[in-house]
């Protein structure tokens, strides 16, 4: 890697900066419209006490192995890739076998940047509902509709018909935070938005805790029933729960930590990304389910029709109706926008530095063909995203964690890992990686094309 290449490469203006991007990048629709959802499915604390260990297995492991191999290559996920292979290859072994090294890590890098932007083109078209719900919620028209679950079910349905304007409208915006940068777009959109989001669903919460039918929906959430917690399937839905909110599929992680100086404490980052996803993911649960046991609707209900169905019409019952379908419905967007921009940056990251694009046209390329492969795939979006979340997310998890700890090798990952880290990890963690991160990362793939999705 060239030093005048280290010099030009983006970066981000500190940790706390990259902290917001990257708890940006991890929440989404999975903690809102999913946790939930599994919360409620699996009774309360008997889901969240598995998941809170889950969570830090894979931060531990998975988030802060992703970060570290962005940073060591300074690049992308297809350069890094090679940067793996290449690390420990010994003269001797000729140039022949460099090339075929190199071919074989630019396929491997390849599909997960393919899988980040298949799965943005996923989330463009979730966007566009999004954002059409939002400005119905602003302008009231969303006060209109009346709280008939055959009433919000046909709204969503048109909504997601005749999409197009809003499809542009979820690319406009992603264009306008992107287009300016890592540090004066990504970074600075982040701090405000994270702040704001967390504001917002916190502001939401302490209105729902003053509605006395609420009380059914806490008593739900913090129940727990200790028999319940050997079942292997409520282990398994919150490892996937874990697994995917916290976006390891080695691309976005990769990216944002390959626009880190060598002085940040990698293991501490994924700690903190791993904390504030899980508060985004109990806000919602602590908004949600009492909302819903408040309106007297059913808790077992995930997916967008939560959002777009059941949860329009419980807000449409409840008091100051507009005030909580405005403060959620725009928490919801600076959720969707976050993930979306962190999802396109990697392949606008792959032009800028396999082709030599500029920070502008690479950007405007990549969300055009994403904002025409939305309207195109509009009519199967959900098993559009299911196949991307299900396959190749987990596969390229696992790339990512092959290439780091066993092409890289235990000196370069504990190098990297260790570089600006206030507390070093040792060889135990090179060797969970290596073994079991990996298998984790197998049985994310396995499970979830088993179960048909296990996050």
């Amino acid at each position: 890697m060239s030093v005048s290449h280290l010099e030009k490469r983006a970066a981000f203006s500190g940790k706390i900066g990259f902290v917001m991007a990257c708890i940006g990048s991890a929440v989404g629709m999975g903690n809102i419209w999913r946790f939930p959802i599994m919360v409620a499915i699996f009774g309360g604390m008997n889901f969240i006490l598995p998941y809170l260990i889950c969570v830090y297995i894979v931060a531990v492991s998975g988030v802060t192995g992703e970060f570290a191999l962005g940073r060591a290559a300074q690049a992308g996920t297809i350069k890094a890739f090679i940067y793996c292979c290449t690390a420990n290859n010994n003269a001797r072994d000729g140039k022949r076998k460099d090339a075929i090294i190199e071919r074989i890590a630019v396929i491997a890098g390849a599909l997960p940047v393919l899988g980040s932007l298949a799965l943005a083109v996923g989330y463009t078209v979730v966007m566009s509902w999004i954002c059409r719900y939002t400005y119905l919620a602003l302008s009231g028209h969303l006060l209109q509709v009346k709280a008939t679950i055959t009433d919000t079910t046909a709204l969503f349905q048109e909504t997601a018909a005749n999409n197009t304007i809003w499809i542009v409208a979820a690319i406009a915006l992603s264009l306008l935070i992107s287009a300016l940068g890592v540090g004066k777009g990504i970074e600075r959109a982040n701090r405000i938005m994270m702040p704001l989001l967390f504001f917002l669903f916190l502001l939401l919460a302490v209105y729902v805790a003053c509605l006395p039918a609420a009380r059914s929906g806490y008593a739900y959430i913090f129940n727990l029933q200790a028999d319940k917690m050997t079942d292997p399937v409520l282990w398994l839905f919150a490892f996937g729960q874990a697994f995917f909110s916290l976006s390891v599929a080695g691309n976005g992680s990769v990216i944002y930590g390959s626009y880190l100086p060598k002085n940040e404490d990698l293991p501490q980052a994924a700690l903190h990304v791993a904390l504030f996803d899980t508060l985004a993911a109990l806000l919602a649960a602590l908004v949600i389910i009492p909302a819903m046991a408040a309106g007297g609707a059913p808790l077992n209900q995930g997916g967008p029709g939560l959002l777009f169905v059941w949860l329009v019409q419980v807000l449409q019952g409840l008091p100051y109706a507009y005030f909580l379908q405005t403060v959620f419905f725009v928490g919801i967007l600076l959720a969707g926008l976050s993930s979306l921009i962190n999802l396109y940056e990697s392949p606008v990251a792959v032009l800028q530095e396999e082709w030599k694009w500029r920070r502008i046209p690479a950007t405007c390329a990549v969300l055009l063909c994403g904002g025409l492969a939305a309207q195109l795939i509009n009519p199967i979006t959900a098993r559009w995203m299911d196949i991307v979340s299900i396959y190749i997310c987990p596969l390229g998890a696992f790339l990512a964690a092959y290439m780091f700890f066993w092409r890289g090798g235990m000196n370069l990952v504990l190098s990297e890992v260790n570089s600006g880290s206030k507390h070093p990890l040792g060889k135990c963690f090179f060797y969970f990686g290596k073994y079991i991160y990996c298998f984790l990362c197998l049985l994310a793939l396995t499970a979830g094309a088993y179960f048909g999705g296990i996050g």
